[in-house]
């Protein structure tokens, strides 16, 4: 409601008064109205924008993580943060920034960031994801170009790097991102040099990669333009901000690095979101990861077996030693018969013991599961598929892979290795893994094939770990 009124001796409201009334309460609720619908229209990009990001993120053994977002007060942006945990005690750090402000912002980062979960599932190297996403993004943009009012992807920036804590090699590459920070154990602050590839979607050139070793408990700091540059800063000014905002913290915590950084570099007038994420680097010990060169022969498959039962007594997993033999007898017979030189055995043992087998093949290796009874088809001028050297399989790759479904563990998988190839891999928590097969009668031979304790459907009981060892070693003897 709108009251108009005067006072004193003027004369009353004439039609001419009322017409420039109606003409200010118009204009009057039209920005009323503006003002309700951008509200809403911030409010639910600031609602899409937080349910895309991570609402909790993942507690990596390889870092310990901390992060901070700040949204910004004008409108709603593309910044976002990740944490994806990677086989071998890895770690990928992403933190990528998407031009411009509104819903469809906050849509292309879910896009973006849903992508590169995919791409690092895979396991490619950070300078191989960012091409791989330059594409995507390419692609998105010809998509959408018949559409006249669709706001191009091109110009987003990424930086993405991975952290290896048994080698402490961290790689890193960045598509227009600004460089990030390295704050090491004894306070030193660095700047390291990534080399600088072009935002996403402007060219298909190729990008580049660099790495560097870091000791246990370096400091990696990420972040987004909106930390160090504002309208009054330049982003030089806000590096050496940064760099004395991290002085000394090599004392401090993650989570009291992030508050100090932004006390400090927080400006006045936030135009931009702001993304922060710092991680300490831990280092597994070197007693806690087992390596092994295996010769490229039938015959060595056997002293693997013995070396992987030994030490895993030596690190009190006596009862998982059957269980991962079983596993590492048949990828390394694999990688003998179909794979090329070098291959390798290395265990893993933090809260999880990972066991991975590599060769030098270049092929990207893909898991498969066989189902049923059905037996692989054969492979004109290949020989049968037929297991090396397994103790519990004599009929072969076959049988173990009509069993194989029954396999339970906590993860699984493959990658490829830029040095050497590719490896498999299977992560098991303590002795959570049991794939101890049921020996008792089946119609044509003692051994029934089935993974225990799902051997219980057909003898209807558990059968005990010690006496399926012992019922394994008395057929065993009995049928070599």
């Amino acid at each position: 409601m709108v009251h108009f009124w005067r006072t004193g001796e003027r004369a009353p409201f004439e039609g001419d008064d009322r017409s420039a009334a109606m003409e200010l309460v118009a204009r009057a609720a039209l920005c009323i109205d503006n003002a309700r619908r951008y509200t809403r229209e911030h409010a639910t990009a600031v609602a899409l924008q937080r349910s895309l990001l991570p609402s909790d993120l993942p507690r990596p053994d390889a870092v310990q993580v901390a992060h901070r977002y700040l949204p910004a007060r004008a409108g709603v942006g593309g910044d976002w943060f990740d944490v994806i945990p990677l086989a071998g005690e890895r770690v990928a750090l992403v933190v990528g920034d998407v031009v411009g402000h509104g819903l469809h912002a906050a849509a292309t980062m879910g896009r973006l960031r849903t992508a590169i979960h995919n791409f690092a599932g895979l396991d490619m190297p950070p300078d191989e994801l960012l091409s791989h996403l330059d594409e995507l993004v390419d692609r998105i943009d010809r998509d959408e170009s018949t559409d006249t009012e669709a706001i191009t992807v091109t110009g987003a920036t990424v930086l993405y790097a991975i952290y290896d804590s048994v080698s402490g090699q961290c790689t890193m590459a960045r598509a227009g991102h600004p460089p990030p920070a390295l704050v090491f154990p004894d306070g030193t602050v660095t700047i390291p040099d990534v080399p600088a590839g072009p935002p996403l979607g402007l060219t298909q050139l190729p990008f580049e990669s660099s790495e560097h070793h870091l000791p246990e408990g370096t400091r990696i700091v990420l972040y987004t333009d909106g930390l160090i540059r504002s309208r009054d800063r330049s982003l030089d000014t806000g590096l050496t901000l940064l760099r004395r905002a991290l002085a000394g913290a090599a004392d401090r915590n993650v989570d009291e690095i992030c508050e100090d950084a932004c006390r400090t570099l927080l400006p006045a007038e936030q135009e931009d979101d702001i993304v922060l994420l710092v991680a300490r680097t831990r280092r597994l010990p070197a007693a806690q990861v087992a390596h092994w060169d295996v010769p490229h022969e039938p015959f060595a498959v056997a002293p693997v077996r013995t070396a992987v039962s030994a030490k895993l007594a030596e690190w009190g997993l006596e009862e998982t030693a059957f269980t991962t033999e079983l596993v590492l007898s048949e990828l390394v017979t694999n990688a003998i018969r179909y794979g090329t030189p070098p291959v390798a055995v290395r265990l893993l043992l933090d809260r999880t013991l990972t066991c991975e087998v590599s060769d030098g093949s270049s092929t990207a290796p893909a898991l498969r599961r066989h189902h049923g009874r059905r037996r692989p088809r054969p492979v004109p001028g290949r020989p049968p598929r037929r297991s090396l050297g397994h103790p519990l399989h004599p009929r072969g790759k076959d049988h173990l892979d009509r069993a194989a479904p029954q396999v339970r563990s906590r993860r699984a998988g493959a990658r490829s290795l830029v040095a050497s190839g590719r490896a498999q891999w299977l992560q098991a928590s303590g002795t959570g893994l049991t794939m101890l097969v049921c020996v008792l009668n089946a119609p044509d031979r003692p051994a029934c094939g089935q993974w225990y304790p799902r051997c219980r459907r057909t003898h209807g009981a558990r059968v005990s770990a010690v006496d399926a060892r012992s019922r394994f070693a008395s057929w065993n003897g009995a049928h070599q």
